[in-house]
């Protein structure tokens, strides 16, 4: 570690990730980092058979190295390309981790370069969590420095730092290599905000799957010697001046809880835009009271403005063409809860989606901005779901911290809930059992990257 004070904002990220030791972790960070691993692993169990998972598999396994890590699914392949395929299987569903803030976040995609990369190391499983630990904090912290989304950038930008400082702990890069790694990372993993527009397309389950490749390509180049921009922040047509704007961060880490990012993080309990989740859950709440959905006349939605903006104003998502588009519409998810009372794969299927009937109620559907709950927004993610019957009478139900919230956290049964819907009806039980009681040992595992194996089809 280098002993003069940073001179750079890249100096401060590299000297925070390689003194980072999983000795000095707050047990709940730990414990947490644990959570979200075996979340991850549930996602990208549950995405095997998707389209694009399938296909980033196969293209994956075509490719071999030295060192080369496991592929979610069977196969092996080098640790960049690894990290792409896996973090396909993490991400598809829309069913990982957030974070909420001036740029919203999925940081368990981070788990695809973690895995890549700690297998090249062959590193253990207290080597994962503290890498973790830094991609989390690294990339929360950003989220909270700067919106790229309204400057035209998908949020994944942040992914390829992060992923670098995971990948660059894990393979032993020294300072001035790990600053090499995030200008070459940083200033190739700029992604264009088009990906989350409009009718979306299978790379939105893939965006930050690039960006963990991303992370580990550059981390492997920087270890051979290879040299990157910099300084990649404050110099001329640099990040802060093509991204993100001027921004300071605060002190990364420390020795309390409290201060990580990583416990701070929600995990979904069904696979949907976050930002939807709570609109979900108040259409769950009303499903009971209103008996057959045949009777719902029209729904009205009120909402913050980062949903309307995410999830709430593109005519595509009132008739939505992919499963991409339809996890990514408010008022999709929020009148398929109301119909099925579920939110599973099933929901997003290419039969559900042309569904007349459910798609005159997505048309029925109505989204406002109500600043009382945009006032609410980034403490919780309010949604107040009014929906009026064919008698007339009017019902209404209002949610700001669905499960799985930070605030309202789910217990580890319902974690394991989750977890068992994902994966069983794919591996069964017994491989689930499996996959999740190594998981929970992570930090006592010495060969991690073993839990891999586990998700072979």
């Amino acid at each position: 570690m280098k002993s003069e004070q940073p001179s750079t904002l890249a100096d401060r990220l590299a000297e925070f990730a390689l003194a980072t030791r999983f000795e000095d972790l707050p047990a709940a960070v730990v414990a947490e980092a644990r959570r979200r691993f075996v979340d991850a692993l549930g996602c990208a169990v549950g995405a095997l058979h998707e389209p694009a998972p399938v296909l980033a598999r196969r293209v994956a396994a075509r490719f071999t190295g030295t060192p080369s890590a496991r592929l979610v699914g069977g196969g092996r392949s080098t640790p960049d390309w690894a990290a792409f395929a896996n973090g396909v299987h993490i991400r598809y569903l829309d069913c990982n981790d957030t974070y909420l803030s001036l740029e919203p976040a999925h940081p368990s995609d981070n788990w695809a370069a973690i895995a890549a990369a700690g297998e090249a190391a062959m590193a253990d499983g207290k080597a994962w969590i503290a890498a973790a630990a830094v991609a989390y904090e690294a990339q929360c912290r950003l989220c909270d420095a700067s919106s790229i989304r309204a400057r035209g950038w998908d949020h994944t930008t942040y992914g390829s730092i992060s992923a670098t400082l995971a990948a660059a702990k894990l393979l032993g890069l020294s300072h001035e290599q790990t600053v090499s790694a995030l200008g070459i990372a940083g200033t190739t993993g700029t992604a264009l905000r088009l990906t989350r527009a409009g009718e979306l397309s299978m790379w939105k389950g893939c965006a930050f799957a690039f960006a963990a490749r991303n992370g580990v390509f550059a981390a492997l180049l920087a270890a051979e010697g290879l040299t990157g921009p910099r300084p990649l922040f404050e110099g001329e047509m640099g990040f802060f001046e093509q991204v993100s704007g001027p921004f300071t961060l605060p002190k990364l880490g420390g020795t309390a809880a409290g201060d990580w990012m990583l416990p701070k993080t929600s995990i979904k309990f069904v696979p949907a835009e976050y930002h939807s989740q709570s609109a979900i859950a108040a259409a769950f709440e009303l499903r009971p009271r209103i008996g057959d959905p045949g009777r719902i006349r029209s729904i009205a939605i009120a909402t913050f403005k980062t949903a309307v903006e995410i999830i709430g104003k593109d005519p595509e998502k009132w008739r939505p063409q992919t499963r991409e588009t339809a996890d990514h519409s408010l008022p999709y998810c929020t009148a398929v809860a109301l119909v099925d009372g579920a939110i599973t794969a099933r929901q997003f299927t290419a039969e559900r989606l042309a569904d007349p009937a459910l798609l005159d109620l997505v048309a029925r559907t109505t989204i406002v901005e109500d600043p009382e709950l945009t006032a609410g927004y980034r403490a919780g993610i309010p949604n107040r779901v009014t929906v009026t019957l064919d008698d007339g009478s009017v019902l209404v139900a209002e949610s700001a911290y669905p499960p799985g919230h930070d605030k309202n956290p789910l217990t580890d049964a319902q974690l394991a809930v989750k977890f068992n819907g994902l994966v069983d009806p794919v591996l069964g039980r017994q491989r689930g059992d499996q996959i999740w009681a190594r998981s929970l040992h992570l930090e006592d595992d010495p060969r991690p990257h073993e839990i891999l194996g586990l998700l072979d089809l």
